[in-house]
Parts: structure tokens; C-alpha cells; sequence
């Protein structure tokens, strides 16, 4: 009887602990804003010139705005959309080359269809290699 109630303890605990884990996911993940917004993508080639695009849309995510304003082209996986193109540049596998997002010069956490986006947003689509 003893084992049992030390299981019950311990499956109590594992699930108050998910619980817990699935309620901090919920109230800090990044938050979606509907309706017209305006948004600056600007876009970093591997020689370091640089673009700059201003949008007025209602998308809710990053990469449904660039697919529907043809900034970006890319493959849908698993994962979501993997950037392949952005402003006809297209990183070579080769060359080790990807596009890196970050907002306001900071990292993004999240890809490009899990990115939302708000009026006033700046990202950054920057040719890297690794």
C-alpha cells in the first residue's frame, strides 16, 4: 500500500508540473493582432547591401506576408516555411547559406509562420552562413 501511495504522489506531481508548464506556454506566447497593421521587412544580402520594404496588411504572421507580397519564396516542412529566396536572392546549400529573421535587431524565437506581426513591427531578413 505504501508503493502505491508514493506512485500516486509522484503521477500527481508530474501532472500539476505539465499543468504548470502548459499554462506558462499559454500566457506568454506571442500574441496575435487582427486587422490592417504596417510593417518594415528589411532585407540584408550576403554583399551587405540592404532594402527596405514598408507593407500595409492584415496578415496575422511574418511569413504569410512575405509569401503574399512575393518578397520571399521557400519550401513548407514539418516545421512551417524555410526561407530558400528573399528579394531574388537565393541561399546556396553550398555556401552554407540560410535567412535569418530577428525583430528590431533581436533574435527570433520562432519561424517565419509561428512569427506574428503588429502594426509598427521591424524585422530583418538577413543571408547568413553557418
Amino acid at each position: 500500500m505504501k508503493g502505491s501511495k508514493k506512485t500516486l504522489f509522484a503521477v500527481a506531481a508530474l501532472a500539476l508540473a505539465a499543468a504548470l508548464m502548459l499554462g506558462l506556454w499559454y500566457f506568454s506566447r506571442p500574441q496575435i493582432q487582427p486587422g490592417d497593421k504596417t510593417v518594415v521587412v528589411q532585407v540584408i544580402h550576403a554583399d551587405e547591401s540592404s532594402r527596405e520594404f514598408t507593407y500595409h496588411t492584415d496578415a496575422e504572421y511574418l511569413g504569410q506576408l512575405l509569401l503574399e507580397e512575393k518578397l520571399a519564396e521557400g519550401e513548407q516542412s514539418a516545421y512551417g516555411l524555410f526561407i530558400t529566396a528573399v528579394d531574388g536572392e537565393t541561399a546556396q546549400d553550398s555556401l552554407r547559406q540560410w535567412w535569418c529573421i530577428t525583430k528590431d535587431g533581436g533574435r527570433v524565437d520562432t519561424g517565419a509562420d509561428a512569427t506574428p506581426v503588429a502594426d509598427g513591427d521591424h524585422f530583418e531578413l538577413t543571408m547568413s552562413t553557418y
